[in-house]
């Protein structure tokens, strides 16, 4: 009885690709049921894109104090 070693050895390749293959597709299928179970019983709020009472004015001022905040951090840490 004698085996050729290659042809097993592609046997086992074609077989181990083909169970991972099978997993990841089952786990895209599994992950778009998951994602349209959400969306159905927990819908994002709709029509709320800023905060109430903010103005584009204050979004211009909370970016300026965002980047002077990133500057005095990356000096400090220049510093040390």
């Amino acid at each position: 009885m004698e085996t050729n070693l290659v042809i097993e050895g592609f046997k086992f390749l074609i077989l181990g690709m083909g169970t991972v293959l099978i997993f990841l597709v089952v786990l895209i299928l599994l992950m778009n049921l998951q994602r349209k179970i959400i969306e159905r019983f927990f819908p994002e709020p709709q029509g709320i894109s800023e905060a109430p009472g903010a103005t584009p004015g204050t979004q211009a001022k909370d970016t300026k104090k965002i980047v002077a905040a990133i500057s005095a951090a990356i000096m400090h840490h220049n510093k040390a």
